[in-house]
């Protein structure tokens, strides 16, 4: 056997201060060992409409130290692959002493790395960090990337992907270009993670990871009618149905704690079974599947990590909708309400990821405002026709086109930061992507927790220059006095306290950083770019940095492209 055996991974995901879990999808049944330190750890593969996948929880670690690890598949060693130019794949155990350091970002395109590629969809910014990471300068690697929505694009696919549908079926029937089918799936995260510099990232680096629409369809459950409209096709039940339980497999597993995997109930249908013949999990994960999309309550994506001093809550803002036109909300009931729970002082940082800016520009807020009221009613039938069409083109479905639960969350947020929910932390943040431009927002308050939006989108996917100017006119200048006048014509009422930008937009392909300190929140913006036309090896360059830190002082600010200037990208590909 050779490292065939292997179609995609190791991706090192869940990771805390004596635990690890390693996700793998293998080529047939088999039984996956992962050996680090002297000891070994094993599980069974499960199958998935003929794909094979294990998660490997390796346990009884050390907090705060680094092992090197090798995966075996049927005892036999596939990863790494001996003639790989990478460090060897790692187990980093938290310190929980240690301050956090967070790499974030979304939005991120499966195109090859060539100049083709470069050239349509720019360098991506996540391979241009593995390649800085592996090239054993003095880069700081973090603890944790999160992935903050559209990992994949489903409805948008690359000329690669396209290919692969071409020998399945008449791409001229529906749904065309997009993924259709579970098949589709995997061979679209094959093409988003098989890169070996990518690759070699997610082998080492722990990782979390939240959907945003594209990993299921543009404008994913925007309304009621656009759901009606959908459910209408011939082909959406199969799509979403293949959606989320590909994201089930794919991402969210690897999303969860040893204790909360062992809650969930297909898990357990995994972890118990004992029969000779590989386990099926198939039309138990498609029903799963199926009652996710039309029962929202019945299950959540959300989940919450402690590090420290510092809490991290990862946010569903897509599936956990509630699009009933008289009882709109972003968040359920059930999913407000745990949001509600974890909205808590007592922390020195409070990180809140959700693949939506919470704070988008105030002249987009208003606009985003306006639209839901126009979508509504507020200007009679007709007008709301054509708001609810508006919605939809112009992609106005951020938390400012939910009122009801922006409000509820400014409160919740309010309260924390004034001290009403246990001690006031330093900084709230709210980590976000989404719009494919980053960045930096500040609440304007005299006194409590600072609280900031920052934003980093895309990791590979710019905008057009049409688009660019298209968010300036509709996000900055006289965009804010124009969209107020227009929210308040619809009856909308002023936000509950006002915000301002304190850095951006630029819309480079980045990938962000932050670190907790003793001083602040230091937050980086880093880019991957091409030296002498050497697409394959891009250098990595800060585009910007912002340091938030208590109130007693002010954001300190620096945005210098030439500061970081190294060449970090040698050691990986030759």
């Amino acid at each position: 056997m050779t490292i065939s055996a292997l179609v995609l991974g190791p991706l090192m995901r869940y990771v805390d201060a004596t635990s690890a879990s390693i996700w793998v999808e293998t080529r047939d049944a088999a039984l996956v060992s992962v050996r680090a330190g002297g000891r070994r750890w094993g599980a069974r593969t499960f199958t998935v409409h003929g794909h094979h996948y294990a998660l490997v929880e390796v346990d009884g670690l050390e907090p705060g130290t680094v092992t090197s690890y090798e995966l075996d598949v049927n005892g036999t060693r596939v990863w790494p692959d001996p003639a790989s130019a990478f460090p060897p794949s790692r187990i980093a155990t938290l310190d929980p002493g240690k301050p956090l350091r967070l790499a974030f970002g979304s939005c991120r395109t499966s195109v090859p790395h060539d100049e083709a590629g470069n050239r349509s969809h720019g360098v991506d910014s996540l391979r241009a960090y593995a390649l800085a990471m592996a090239s054993g300068g003095d880069l700081q690697w973090p603890d944790l990337v999160a992935f903050l929505g559209d990992q994949v694009y489903a409805d948008a696919t690359s000329e690669q992907m396209k290919q692969f549908i071409r020998t399945r079926r008449d791409i001229r029937e529906p749904p065309g270009e997009e993924l259709k089918d579970y098949e589709e799936y995997a061979h679209l995260y094959n093409l988003a993670w098989s890169d070996p510099a990518n690759r070699w990232l997610l082998s080492t680096l722990p990782s979390a990871m939240i959907f945003d629409d594209h990993d299921i369809h543009d404008d994913w459950n925007t309304s009621q009618s656009w759901r009606s409209e959908m459910e209408a096709t011939s082909w959406w039940h199969e799509r979403i149905v293949a959606g989320l339980a590909s994201y089930w497999v794919y991402q969210h597993l690897g999303n969860l704690s040893p204790q909360e995997r062992a809650e969930d109930a297909l898990w357990q249908q995994i972890a118990r079974y004992r029969g000779e013949a590989e386990l099926d999990l198939s039309a138990a994960l498609d029903s799963f599947a199926e009652r996710a999309d039309q029962d929202p309550a019945s299950y959540r994506w959300s989940y919450s990590r402690d590090f420290g001093d510092t809490r991290l809550v990862l946010v569903d803002s897509r599936a956990a909708r509630n699009l009933t036109p008289d009882n709109r909300a972003l968040l359920d009931e059930e999913e407000m309400a745990w949001l509600d729970g974890r909205m808590r002082g007592g922390f020195r940082n409070l990180l809140v990821a959700t693949s939506l800016p919470f704070l988008l520009p105030m002249g987009l807020h208003h606009v985003e405002s306006w639209s839901e009221a126009l979508a509504q009613g507020a200007w009679g039938k007709r007008a709301a026709l054509a708001g609810e069409k508006l919605r939809q083109t112009a992609d106005l479905e951020h938390w400012a086109a939910f009122q009801d639960s922006f409000r509820k969350v400014a409160a919740m947020v309010s309260e924390v930061a004034d001290g009403e929910r246990g001690p006031a932390p330093a900084t709230i943040a709210f980590l976000s992507g989404d719009v494919h431009f980053s960045y930096v927002s500040e609440i304007v308050r005299s006194s409590g927790s600072r609280i900031v939006q920052v934003v980093c989108s895309p990791i590979r996917n710019p905008l057009t220059r049409l688009k660019r100017f298209f968010v300036a006119i509709t996000s900055y200048g006289l965009a804010a006095p124009v969209g107020a006048l227009v929210a308040r014509s619809a009856k909308v009422p002023d936000p509950p306290f006002r915000w301002a930008g304190v850095k951006g937009p630029w819309f480079d392909n980045n990938l962000a950083c932050l670190e907790a300190t003793p001083e602040g929140l230091t937050f980086w913006w880093r880019t991957g770019v091409v030296d002498d036309g050497d697409n394959l090896h891009p250098t990595l360059e800060e585009v910007a940095s912002v340091i938030v830190v208590p109130r007693s002082g002010k954001p300190a600010l620096s945005d210098n492209r030439t500061m970081f200037r190294r060449r970090y990208a040698r050691a990986g590909e030759r």
